[in-house]
C-alpha cells in the first residue's frame, strides 16, 4: 500500500509552492486573525495568543505550524517559551506581484485626470 505523503500536515511544503501556500495560509480568518494579534502585539506565546481566540491550544498550534510553513510567522525560544513573530517579507511579495501592478495605471490616470482639471498639460 503507498502512502500520500501530501496527507501528513507537517509535509505541505511538499505538495504545495510557496505562493500556494501563503494563500492558503491567508484564506482561513482564523490564521488572518493571528496575524493580526501579532501585528498589534508581536513575539505573543502560543497561551496569549489563545486568549483572543475561542478555540483548543491544539487549534491554534495547527494554525500557527501552516503559518509558519508559509512564512509568515518566525518563532524564537526564550527559555521554555516559543515567542511568535509576524513576518511580513511574504505579503510584501504578493502586493508587489499581485497588486501593486494593477495599482500604477489607475494612479497614473488619477494624475493625469488631476493635471487636465487644473490646466496643465500631462
Amino acid at each position: 500500500m503507498q502512502v500520500n505523503t501530501c496527507v501528513l500536515f507537517m509535509q505541505v511544503n511538499d505538495c504545495m509552492n510557496q505562493p500556494d501556500l501563503l494563500f492558503k495560509a491567508l484564506a482561513d480568518s482564523s490564521r488572518r486573525k493571528l496575524l493580526d494579534l501579532l501585528y498589534a502585539n508581536d513575539g505573543q506565546t502560543l497561551g496569549q495568543l489563545c486568549e483572543h481566540l475561542n478555540m483548543t491550544r491544539q487549534s491554534v498550534t495547527q494554525h500557527l505550524d501552516l503559518l509558519e510553513a508559509a512564512n509568515l510567522v518566525a518563532t524564537r525560544r526564550r527559555g521554555r517559551e516559543k515567542l511568535h513573530f509576524l513576518n511580513p517579507v511574504p505579503l510584501q511579495d504578493i502586493y508587489e506581484r499581485w497588486i501593486a501592478k494593477f495599482e500604477k495605471p489607475r494612479l497614473k490616470a488619477l494624475h493625469d485626470l488631476k493635471q487636465r482639471l487644473e490646466g496643465e498639460e500631462p
